[in-house]
């Protein structure tokens, strides 16, 4: 699903208690990570809950390209890294680094909903992706 087909959806959904069932299915819709990928080394930092993100390089239409795969064992936070997988996977470490991510999340009305704890493990995990994409420009 595209980032732009989640926030056309969040505008569709007038009540945030709609919005919060919304973003819980998107991470149920996540493919599930095997658990050989749960390790130390693919945990996010700084997130209250449990949540892991890994990154592979691939080519899409001739372009080295990101592509990031995330689970965590809370459920909205599933369908935060659903809406953060939607904004980046797929695109270009240079696009990664360019993208205003809190922008988009502005539109969405997403960070004001959400609880410290969780908003600090939304901003972990955009860290930790930005780092993967400086580290792939880098080399």
């Amino acid at each position: 699903m595209s980032i732009e087909s989640i926030i056309d959806d969040f505008a569709f959904l007038d009540e945030w208690e709609d919005r919060y069932r919304y973003v819980i299915e998107l991470g149920r819709a996540l493919p599930e990570m095997p658990d050989e990928e749960r390790t130390e080394a693919t945990k996010v930092r700084g997130c209250a809950s449990q949540v892991w993100l890994v990154s592979e390089d691939a080519v899409k239409d001739g372009e080295a390209v990101l592509i990031f795969r995330g689970d965590s064992d809370a459920h909205i936070v599933r369908g935060l890294i659903a809406i953060v997988l939607a904004l980046y996977s797929g695109t270009t470490p240079e696009e990664i680094l360019k993208t205003d991510a809190e922008a988009v999340f502005a539109r969405m009305g997403l960070r004001e909903h959400l609880t410290a704890q969780r908003s600090n493990g939304l901003s972990a995990m955009l860290q930790r992706i930005r780092r993967d994409a400086e580290s792939r420009l880098a080399q």
